[in-house]
């Protein structure tokens, strides 16, 4: 059928236009994100691209839905705006019928929200944070990103290299300060490098530098100069790693009977529901009356979907709390949305059935 085909073209052309600037929004934001905290010396500088990917898995199932509510308010409040819905109207299609091509439009997005969500969001999420930790068990040495100072964890010595050589395993233009037995030394050198003894022990081993070493608040310093020069690393131990809720697999969290994995569990599924709602609620939501403006419809929409996004939060938080249950959480919000739709559709009939007759007999 022409009014179903040419709907769903539309709808994907303007979707996948949304989904490219939601996605790049998303990436500059974490991206911009991730280099202040390389910056601060937080992250080393090479994992900065490995975060970035995980946080744009986690925030895709988001992105999508967004990405379908979008591109159906903006096909439809289009087509009020340039009158082609009245076009239809009179022709003997109701409002009704928008559902249908619509919901094949959404129904595969709403699949792959469900995906991400129950799936892929979690082993993101997991992934981070095991990645995280072996960050953090890298030894003080490897954390060092060049042009920033790094305080070892012991708080004993203050690293600074100025650049990495060209194959990343050379680090030039070190300085160091270290106190230790009473006694605060500053050491330079050229270059340095790490070399793995047979016994296991890593040690930061520089090449032709200098250092100066004596009493602390006092002048009686010592100078030595070395052609090399070897300092101990110590590797952090980590405690027994225990995953976060977010990074539980959705399979975990149906054995777990805690309000917390609940409460998870029901954020989870409330995406791809939301999803599906969202994108019939942009139905009704994309009337355009011209008498209240253009883009009155679209600020009403952006708030709906504020209020909307919000609850979910709180109800995640009352679950999780366990001032309410699972499944009084989940129906009370989802089917009060449903209210709100229908509620919606049958408003826009008498305004709708109202304009046609002008449009028809001329007035």
């Amino acid at each position: 059928m022409l009014f179903r085909s040419s709907l769903i073209k539309e709808y994907a052309e303007t979707g996948i236009a949304t989904f490219l600037v939601l996605c790049g929004i998303t990436f500059t934001t974490q991206f911009i994100r991730f280099l202040g905290y390389a910056a601060k010396g937080r992250i080393a500088t090479d994992t900065v691209f490995t975060f970035l990917g995980f946080a744009t898995l986690r925030y895709l199932p988001v992105i999508i839905i967004v990405t379908v509510f979008v591109s159906i308010l903006l096909v439809l409040t289009r087509s009020f705006r340039d009158s082609e819905m009245f076009v239809w109207f009179a022709s003997g299609q109701s409002l009704t019928c928008w559902v249908r091509p619509t919901m094949i439009y959404a129904t595969p997005m709403v699949l792959l929200v469900a995906f991400l969500s129950l799936f892929l969001a979690p082993w993101a999420s997991g992934k981070s944070e095991e990645y995280k930790r072996q960050i953090e068990s890298r030894d003080e040495v490897s954390a060092i990103s060049p042009g920033v100072f790094k305080e070892s964890r012991s708080g004993d010595r203050v690293f600074f290299v100025d650049k990495l050589a060209i194959d990343l395993t050379v680090v030039q233009n070190i300085f160091m300060y270290s106190e230790e037995a009473e006694e605060s030394g500053i050491t330079v050198a050229k270059k340095g490098h790490q070399e793995l003894l047979p016994n296991g022990e890593r040690y930061l081993v520089l090449e032709k530098g200098r250092r100066y070493f004596g009493p602390l608040g006092s002048a009686a310093f010592k100078i030595i100069e070395f052609d090399k020069y070897g300092i101990k690393i110590e590797s952090k131990k980590l405690n027994q790693y225990v995953p976060d809720v977010k990074a539980r697999s959705t399979l975990v969290l149906l054995s777990e009977k805690n309000s917390t994995s609940q409460a998870e569990l029901v954020w989870r599924l409330g995406f791809p529901i939301s999803a599906a709602l969202l994108a019939l609620l942009a139905i009704p939501l994309s009337f355009v009356n011209p008498r209240t403006g253009r883009s009155l419809n679209l600020l009403i929409a952006i708030l709906v979907y504020l209020v909307y996004s919000n609850v979910s939060n709180m109800m995640q938080a009352w679950i999780a709390q366990g001032i309410v249950s699972p499944a009084i959480g989940i129906f009370a919000l989802h089917s009060t949305m449903v209210i709100v739709i229908c509620l919606l559709f049958h408003m826009r009939y008498p305004v709708l059935r109202k304009r046609i007759t002008r449009k028809v007999v001329g007035i």
